[in-house]
């Protein structure tokens, strides 16, 4: 499995889920540990998916999906 294969599939899913994580901690009121720590997890995963963004895709995966588009 090449970098850009792995990032496609578990990288940016990833650091996206981490900011939905972040979010949610935010927002609740029970777990004070969580809640701390929801700003540092929402900010962690949006410098990973902007990091994981900038990555180019497969040409394989590219070429195949424009040629599904035709």
């Amino acid at each position: 499995m090449t970098l850009r294969a792995f990032n496609q599939k578990y990288l940016e899913p990833g650091s996206q889920y981490l900011m939905i994580l972040g979010i949610i901690a935010l927002c609740q009121p029970w777990n004070l540990f969580l809640h701390r720590y929801g700003m540092t997890m929402t900010l962690v995963g949006l410098i990973a998916f902007m990091v994981t963004t900038k990555i180019p895709r497969d040409a394989q995966q590219t070429k195949a999906a424009n040629h599904d588009a035709d």
